[in-house]
């Protein structure tokens, strides 16, 4: 799919969801503008765009720990990707396996 069929926030960014392939674990959320999207797909390794950087960037390109895109899928709206991927190392920039390591409290 072109990135101009995609339905992107007004940001020009959609949201990609990054799952562990094998054990179904959900790793982290980013984003992708089309120069990242472009190269996701021509090379086979994923970029996404920094909101903080304001630019490019490649995961695992400075830790190491990187991302073997397994399979990209867009969700039924055409607003949301989902990378499965192999993770190297841990996802999150804090050195957790995941960005989703901390509960919320529920109280009922």
């Amino acid at each position: 799919m072109d990135f101009k069929d995609l339905k992107l926030l007004e940001n020009q960014l959609i949201p990609v969801i990054v799952q562990q392939f094998d054990t179904k674990e959900v790793l982290m959320q980013a984003y992708m503008n089309d120069e990242a999207y472009a190269k996701t797909i021509s090379t086979g390794d994923l970029y996404f765009f920094s909101r903080s950087r304001k630019g490019l960037w490649k995961k695992g390109e400075t830790s190491g720990h990187t991302q073997d895109l397994i399979e990209l899928l867009i969700d039924c709206d055409n607003d949301c990707l989902l990378a499965l991927i192999d993770q190297v190392g841990p996802a999150c920039h804090t050195n957790h396996r995941t960005c989703f390591y901390r509960k919320v409290d529920i109280y009922k």
